[in-house]
């Protein structure tokens, strides 16, 4: 519970580092297994890893108004 709330107790714009940090861990995640557990990701991970990966650019680049 403290992992979630901790976050919310961070300055500005913690919320979108937190994104991004969350978009490489999943990345890194399948990078992992396919390097040391020895389980390739098969199209569907790597596909969700891409949307992912999309929205961290979304939250992170995209011009504020």
């Amino acid at each position: 519970m403290l992992y979630g709330i901790v976050p919310t107790l961070q300055p500005a714009h913690f919320g979108r580092v937190y994104a991004a940090y969350s978009g490489f861990f999943i990345l890194l995640s399948l990078l992992w297994g396919w390097q040391i557990d020895r389980i390739p990701p098969d199209r569907f991970d790597v596909i969700g890893c891409a949307i992912v990966l999309l929205g961290v650019g979304v939250i992170m680049y995209f011009p504020r108004g």
